[in-house]
């Protein structure tokens, strides 16, 4: 996120909302939303479906999943076309604007209600809308990144907030909304192919010869390495023999879950460490029993960049241990050097060390004043609440003119439907804690797909109460809720539950670049069950 989440309740005074269902995945985001438009802030949302917060919404636009890149570029067009740019900010501060303008051009309100669904007047409405009540800012989630085109996107969303000048400014900004509460820092600190901690990537020599001296080794590999998708693959063909998951259930979160077990089932080894038994666990030939939040010490840093402490609460219950004693464990078995931390705060001082964004973060500041948000390059930084004040990082923000593609796989005779999948209030990623929860398991108990009442009919629905959803990768049969809040053609899975796991459906098709599969869009068909 370029932005802080209490930013918003105080300086936003337009939100557009994209790709992110914010008040049942995010609700305490949702929330400073909330309060926002209570002050008067205007809100835009864009979704397939109707959820809550296009129920608020100032503007609401339904459209074709998918579709993202062309009406981002058709509020580009309104906005470039009625002289709402900012163009002081574009002037000073970009580069690439006739680039992008010559692209843009060709995605009138009338072209881009062609391709997404969404009218024209409301398009321009929503345009001139986030234009002119400024700072605004962008929300989104993985409603925009888990697409073939999910690069496209991101950047189509950089390219709104640039030519608006809503970047480097308190309330505005581009705001990834992140799927767990420490997935940004796992990125952070390295929990990526591409990079080691604080983004500083393998590929580059001083790079590497930096960590091979702060760890006493040699040969560290300058290689990119493989996505968790591509780890499957991997198995598959026989060049990944051994896996070690830690807090990750891909046989339930991975896109296509029947390819996933196979792929899994030829590893030589298979290890799991977490707080359950997973279906992934129950695959694997060593389980480590891993210590929840309330078993440990640590930090988690935040959707805005925010890093905060986790205090042990109890004891770690039974055999279990905390998963960073667990890798120092292991690896000294295993003969490695420099794992001999005695504590989550050693290994924090090691971090701050190695890496320049979290260059100030220490527990003895973490105590004091909170949370520190990176960067925080020194021990006398008070953190960055906002980024790109003065300048990017790269000197001049650099428009990108693109254009739209569609979805791998789109509806034919044989699948009609688009399936799209997302998340609920009341259950969590896959439900490896959330569905134990009795009091939870009682608001959803079980898989549902969401259907319009136009499509129940063509179907030959009839009163049947359950149906069976098949791709090309597979079927599985749950409920049905005949709904007019699903866009006509589109239908809604929840991916949280096993038995009627959506991810046996969704196509595992990669984005290019970031390698994210396309889970927002694939062709299904629905038959009725008696």
């Amino acid at each position: 996120m370029t932005n802080s989440v209490p930013e918003f309740s105080e300086h936003t005074q337009c939100f557009l909302i994209v790709g992110s269902n914010t008040s049942e995945a995010h609700p305490l985001v949702a929330g400073h939303v909330m309060e926002a438009q209570a002050r008067g802030a205007k809100l835009v949302v864009v979704d397939p479906r109707e959820i809550q917060m296009g129920r608020l919404a100032d503007v609401y636009l339904r459209f074709r999943p998918g579709t993202d890149v062309a009406f981002l570029n058709g509020m580009m067009n309104v906005i470039i076309g009625e002289g709402l740019a900012d163009e002081a900010f574009v002037e000073e501060r970009t580069e690439g604007l006739e680039e992008l303008r010559e692209v843009v051009k060709e995605y009138t309100p009338e072209r881009v209600e062609q391709i997404t669904g969404i009218p024209a007047d409301d398009l321009r409405e929503a345009a001139r809308t986030y234009a002119i009540h400024k700072p605004a800012a962008i929300l989104y989630a993985m409603g925009i990144t888990q697409h073939t085109t999910g690069t496209d996107n991101v950047k189509s969303c950089a390219n709104l907030a640039m030519l608006t000048g809503n970047v480097g400014v308190a309330g505005g900004g581009v705001n990834p909304l992140r799927g767990q509460n420490n997935v940004q820092g796992a990125c952070d600190l390295g929990g990526l192919p591409n990079v080691y901690p604080g983004y500083q990537a393998v590929t580059l020599p001083a790079v590497k010869e930096k960590f091979e001296q702060a760890w006493g080794v040699g040969g560290l590999d300058d290689q990119v390495g493989l996505t968790v998708t591509e780890m499957m693959d991997g198995a598959c063909a026989g060049d990944v023999r051994a896996l070690y998951v830690m807090a990750e259930n891909p046989m339930l979160s991975d896109p296509d879950v029947n390819h996933v077990r196979h792929c899994l089932e030829q590893l030589d080894f298979l290890v799991v460490q977490d707080i359950f038994l997973t279906e992934t666990a129950e695959l694997a030939h060593v389980v480590l029993p891993g210590a929840s939040f309330a078993e440990k010490d640590g930090t988690f840093t935040g959707t805005d960049r925010r890093v905060q402490r986790v205090r042990k609460a109890i004891e770690p219950l039974g055999e279990s241990r905390p998963d960073w004693l667990v890798v120092c464990q292991l690896a000294q078995r295993m003969g490695a050097h420099g794992f001999d931390f005695d504590s989550p705060e050693e290994v924090m001082e090691e971090i701050a060390v190695l890496t320049p964004i979290y260059g100030g973060v220490s527990y003895e500041r973490l105590e004091k004043e909170g949370s520190l948000q990176w960067p925080v390059p020194t021990a006398d930084h008070l953190g960055t609440p906002y980024l790109h004040k003065d300048k990017f990082s790269r000197g001049l923000g650099h428009f990108h003119a693109i254009e739209f593609k569609e979805a791998v796989e789109l509806p034919d005779d044989e699948y009609p439907f688009i399936l799209t999948t997302g998340r609920l209030m009341f259950h969590f990623h896959t439900g490896s804690m959330t569905r134990r929860s009795e009091k939870l398991a009682q608001e959803v108990p079980e898989a549902y797909v969401e259907l319009h009442p136009d499509d129940a009919a063509s179907i030959g629905l009839n009163g049947s109460k359950r149906v069976r959803v098949a791709s090309r990768r597979g079927e599985i049969e749950l409920m049905v809720r005949v709904t007019e809040r699903i866009r006509p053609g589109v239908v809604f899975i929840p991916f949280h539950f096993a038995e009627a796991a959506a991810n046996v459906l969704t196509n595992a098709a990669l984005d290019p670049i970031a390698k994210i599969p396309e889970y927002k869009v694939c062709a299904v068909r629905i038959e009725p069950l008696t």
